[in-house]
């Protein structure tokens, strides 16, 4: 079933909701911020715990967010899934932190292709439980078609979205994360054409991220995707400054969707 999935984006240490296709390594000029949250990363996690939202992701995004991701896992230990700069050598640290799932993004495509060989480290330095590892395919979209895009959306990889690559992925991971960076953070509507094949490749679950604006695009991306692919929603959320979709509506609709399952069954 679809459900909303949370989130907790971090960046320079703070809660934040950006725009996505602006975060660079080389110019903080070009950075678009459409919230930063008077709130430590501790206080979404309690409350993403008090309504029992499972699967939220903690990014940080860049370096200086160490700090608020382990405050965060500190409000709810094994409640939470940790991504931004994780690698083989602290993919444990964040484990043993409280970190219900890893997320892996760059490290998997040093010099912008994809390397067989870190997803093995990474599988190894986790004792081969790819139920801890969730792979990040975050992409931006060239033409009809959508390659992975890593270094905070910067960086196009030769790692394109198709059914075979999914495939490829798949029997190494729980679950895959994907970043439409091209709208992420905009607002302007989901990638209807993203959901419609991720649902149609992805065998595992998978959560679609960028341009949620209203809990409508919760039941179009249910349409979309036939229920197989859930939905984070970000700076359209009230509790992110956004003024189009309601937390407490978004809690309700996984309410719903839960009723509906246990009625089927």
């Amino acid at each position: 079933m679809t459900r909303f999935r949370p989130c907790i984006d971090l960046h320079a240490g703070s809660v934040k909701q950006i725009v996505g296709g602006t975060l660079s390594d080389t110019s903080s000029a070009s950075l678009k911020t459409n919230f930063t949250s008077e709130h430590p990363s501790s206080y979404y996690a309690s409350l993403y715990k008090q309504h029992n939202l499972t699967g939220a992701h903690v990014i940080m995004l860049g370096p200086g967010n160490e700090d608020a991701a382990k405050k965060a896992l500190e409000a709810w230990k094994g409640g939470l899934q940790v991504g931004g700069g994780v690698t083989e050598g602290n993919v444990r640290e964040w484990v043993a932190l409280g970190a219900e799932k890893v997320i892996i993004t760059s490290y998997l495509f040093p010099s912008a292709t994809f390397s067989p060989e870190r997803l093995q480290s990474i599988l190894a330095a986790l004792d081969n439980d790819k139920e801890k590892l969730v792979i990040d395919l975050s992409c931006r979209r060239r033409g009809a078609s959508w390659f992975v895009a890593t270094n905070k959306w910067q960086t196009i990889t030769d790692f394109e979205l198709t059914q075979e690559s999914i495939s490829l992925l798949e029997p190494h991971c729980s679950e895959f994360l994907i970043h439409a960076a091209d709208v992420e953070g905009l607002q302007r509507g989901i990638d209807h054409d993203l959901v419609s094949k991720l649902a149609e490749w992805c065998s595992i679950p998978v959560t679609y991220a960028g341009g949620g604006r209203s809990i409508e695009d919760l039941e179009l991306v249910k349409i979309l995707s036939h229920g197989k692919v859930d939905l984070t929603i970000g700076s359209a959320l009230d509790i992110f400054g956004g003024g189009g979709v309601k937390f407490e509506d978004c809690v309700k609709w996984n309410e719903e969707q839960l009723q509906e399952e246990v009625g089927r069954t």
